[in-house]
């Protein structure tokens, strides 16, 4: 059981930053009514929102990984899964993805900004913010782009392969009550997955139009808020 604690210390200690990244500030903008913020606070908060978010893309994956070792390759789960094989594989996710964020936060900082500075948006996302600059931002958005589509899409598609097996391993089991054993096992990391996918494949594909703006700000209060709150919940009721 070491390995998935492991990971779950990880995506507890993400979800503290992750959210206190981005609430205290959003607070005081909707109560205190302070809406000013720096450019390099701005910058910042979009660095460790970006870096933070990829990251558990990659966990979540790593996760998807040791359940399908679990479910589908049990008696050598203790050898494939090991400590330091564990360790090293939720270290390569954080650098990994704040490697790959600085890319695009370089990229940012040498964009100009033309007036009137209003981020449409609770916190400074990516496209708000490059929506101010009044230079050619093609290059960054294609960069920018490749880079969110590898750290998001990769994962998410390893994590559909890695459920394919399991379903079809939990298939294979001839009694009911070992089906059921089996799923509950992966039950957990399920539920995250598609909460958090969900609402993330929500905020992002839906049109930029104006009239979806609103919709849009609305999907983002979700993976922001409600996935960290209601992670702990799951995963502690189900330990």
């Amino acid at each position: 059981h070491q390995p998935m604690f492991h990971l779950l210390v990880n995506l507890s200690f993400l979800e503290i930053w992750y959210t206190s990244n981005i609430v205290p500030k959003m607070l005081l903008i909707l109560i205190a009514k302070q809406k000013a913020i720096s450019v390099a606070g701005c910058l910042a908060q979009f660095y460790f929102f970006g870096s933070l978010a990829a990251t558990e893309c990659l966990l979540l994956a790593v996760m998807s990984y040791d359940r399908y070792l679990a479910i589908c390759q049990p008696l050598h789960y203790p050898i494939l899964m090991t400590g330091p094989l564990c360790v090293r594989l939720a270290a390569s996710s954080w650098l990994c993805c704040f490697l790959l964020t600085a890319i695009t936060m370089v990229l940012l900082s040498r964009l100009t900004f033309c007036g009137p500075n209003d981020i449409d948006h609770f916190f400074c996302d990516f496209a708000p913010l490059v929506h101010l600059s009044c230079m050619d931002t093609s290059l960054i958005e294609t960069i920018t782009y490749a880079t969110s589509s590898a750290v998001t899409l990769v994962p998410f598609l390893l994590i559909i392969a890695s459920y394919s097996c399991i379903l079809a391993a939990i298939l294979r089991i001839s009694s009911s009550t070992g089906r059921q054993k089996a799923f509950s096992t992966c039950s957990s990391h399920l539920i995250m997955v598609m909460m958090f996918y969900g609402t993330l494949i929500a905020t992002y594909l839906v049109p930029s139009a104006n009239s979806s703006r609103l919709l849009r700000k609305g999907f983002s209060l979700l993976y922001i808020i409600l996935t960290p709150m209601f992670n702990p919940i799951v995963y502690g009721i189900k330990t």
